[in-house]
């Protein structure tokens, strides 16, 4: 089975963002911290495509995937930069920025209700490190292409662009 390692070349950040649901039965604090997510990667996923045509300029949203836990979710997302996640979330003429304002007007009502929560890590070039083996990618290599591991190094060290052991 050949293994094959992404093609990104470049800074990265990833960013972690779940939902945690406490107390399902307030209804209208769950729903509305549930809705405002996709409609968020719809918008982002128009300008990843519409970037791509040259239509519009890339807000820099690479991709992203989403894991169901019992009464939680978490979505993985791949930005081209910090600086651009941080753009998007605090720009008024995208959805994140009304969607959040939203969720802490309805939340008042119990804060207890949900948990929202992100993690943000920033990678430098040639920071990332992957191996898929099978017949299909996920992650990062499932958004970028992916090169065979030869091409970049068949240790983690030397795919990294670093000195790692």
């Amino acid at each position: 089975m050949d293994r094959v390692t992404h093609a990104y070349d470049g800074p990265l950040t990833v960013f972690l963002i779940g939902l945690r649901v406490h107390k399902p039965w307030k209804w209208r604090i769950v729903q509305q911290a549930g809705a405002a997510m996709p409609r968020m990667i719809v918008e982002l996923e128009k300008n990843k495509a519409a970037a791509a045509r040259g239509e519009e300029e890339s807000l820099g949203y690479l991709g992203s995937r989403s894991t169901v836990h019992l009464m939680a979710t978490t979505m993985i997302q791949w930005w081209r930069s910090t600086e651009d996640l941080y753009a998007y979330a605090n720009a008024a003429d995208h959805l994140h920025r009304p969607a959040w304002t939203e969720f802490y007007t309805v939340a008042k009502a119990d804060p207890s209700a949900v948990t929202i929560w992100h993690e943000t890590y920033s990678v430098e070039a040639h920071g990332a490190e992957s191996i898929y083996s099978g017949p299909k990618p996920f992650g990062l290599g499932g958004l970028a292409g992916v090169l065979p591991v030869g091409r970049r190094g068949e240790a983690a060290r030397q795919r990294m662009g670093s000195g790692l052991g």
